[in-house]
């Protein structure tokens, strides 16, 4: 089934407006501790997340690869397409799976980790294994490869005592298959003049 969403990726600036101009693509990110995987990154219906995510990368360069200089957000229109959506049970079990073939290849399983002081996992070098696993063996059985892994994130502290809910939730999507993206655009600053919609 074909689920199009509204999503947005933080960047630099002089990156993003290379992609509105369509001099670039986005590259995938190859870190082993990844949420969802080797993919491009966005942040589903929120691109207040997105440029918070921006501008913790230009003041925690340490956290990245790339630079940012000028913290920017650029949204897209993706088509989902064939996708291991960690929202809905099928796709958990073929997860739970992924694991299970992890545990019988690898003696020496990675851990998901916290960086310093943080108590969110947000190193995730086990669930990125047990994902690229997943990959690896659909690809060894020449099966259909997934074209975008979708997964929802219970992060930040409680926001008030006993809460079910975090302050930083949040669902990602990690773009697998460059065709996915059906345009890039520039997200609009909110007018205050009209009503929410």
């Amino acid at each position: 089934m074909h689920h199009r969403i509204l999503a947005f990726h933080g960047c630099d600036r002089a990156v993003g407006e290379k992609v509105l101009s369509g001099l670039t693509e986005l590259h995938f990110s190859k870190n082993d501790y990844d949420w969802l995987g080797n993919g491009i990154y966005f942040w589903e219906n929120d691109p207040g997340r997105a440029l918070h995510y921006a501008t913790l990368l230009r003041k925690n360069p340490e956290r990245s690869h790339t630079k940012v200089k000028y913290p920017f957000v650029i949204g897209a229109v993706i088509d989902l397409g064939y996708c291991l959506d960690l929202l809905e049970n099928s796709s958990l079990e073929i997860l739970k799976q992924g694991y299970e073939l992890l545990c019988a290849t690898n003696a020496d399983l990675p851990q998901n980790k916290s960086i310093g002081k943080e108590k969110d996992l947000l190193l995730r070098n086990l669930d990125c294994a047990v994902i690229q696993t997943v990959h690896a063996f659909k690809s060894i059985q020449k099966e259909q490869s997934f074209d975008s892994v979708r997964g929802a994130f219970w992060e930040g502290k409680d926001l008030y005592p006993n809460a079910g809910f975090k302050e930083k939730t949040h669902i990602q999507i990690c773009v697998r298959n460059h065709n996915c993206i059906k345009g890039y655009f520039r997200p609009r600053n909110f007018n205050p003049n009209y009503s929410r919609v």
